[in-house]
């Protein structure tokens, strides 16, 4: 019997590990209630490759996929947010990313200068009140467009794939984090940028803080 509740105590806490996390600053509302516009800028996204699946891409060509599906997330949050945006009543607007990455590259930055730029440098680029980022971390590449560019076929890497991703809001002005929500995804959910941002923003739009019913 002991065996029995010993086992379930550990399969509730792997459970628990597996969960969502959450951070809100305490003063989110004082600080944002002025926002009116924010911007979402391209995921940063490492594929780290099995060694002998890694011998199969060369390093630029998993650079290439890391920058492509960093802007196909980036892509499909923003679609996100406007399909979705009279079912949540957002608080503020979400800057165009065409627009976003004009600006972008009117500054002269590269996907890799735009990770190396603190947000709120991004942010008085952009000319917004808070900068949405998310991050990748992930075991293969993703299997959308960006793969089949790769000489890859569809599903070719199975529906095995770990995501390990993080959203974050960083506030303008001094670039302080207001926000972030981790996510775990696997299997078939995080295959490909649009099944990964559905399942992502599917929970992490019920905590988002921009959200008039939160």
């Amino acid at each position: 019997m002991k065996n029995l509740f010993s086992i379930a105590t550990l399969f509730a806490l792997l459970l628990s590990s597996c969960g969502p996390s959450i951070y809100k600053t305490t003063d989110f509302q004082d600080v944002t209630k002025d926002h009116k516009t924010i911007a979402i800028i391209p995921a940063t996204v490492m594929i780290q490759l099995r060694p002998n699946e890694a011998k199969k891409l060369t390093p630029e060509q998993i650079e290439k996929n890391e920058e492509a599906t960093g802007y196909a997330m980036q892509e499909k949050m923003y679609g996100w947010f406007l399909r979705r945006s009279s079912k949540y009543h957002f608080t503020v607007n979400f800057q165009d990313v065409s627009e976003t990455n004009a600006l972008l590259q009117n500054a002269k930055l590269s996907y890799k200068d735009i990770m190396k730029k603190s947000k709120g440098e991004l942010a008085k680029i952009l000319g917004v009140d808070a900068v949405i980022s998310a991050s990748l971390h992930t075991d293969k590449p993703m299997n959308e467009g960006v793969a089949v560019a790769l000489g890859l076929l569809v599903g070719y890497w199975g529906n095995t794939n770990k995501a390990y991703t993080t959203i974050d809001i960083h506030e303008g002005k001094k670039g302080n984090l207001l926000w972030k929500y981790d996510y775990e995804a696997s299997g078939s959910v995080g295959s490909n940028p649009e099944n990964l941002v559905n399942a992502l923003m599917r929970n992490a739009s019920k905590k988002f803080p921009y959200n008039a019913k939160s």
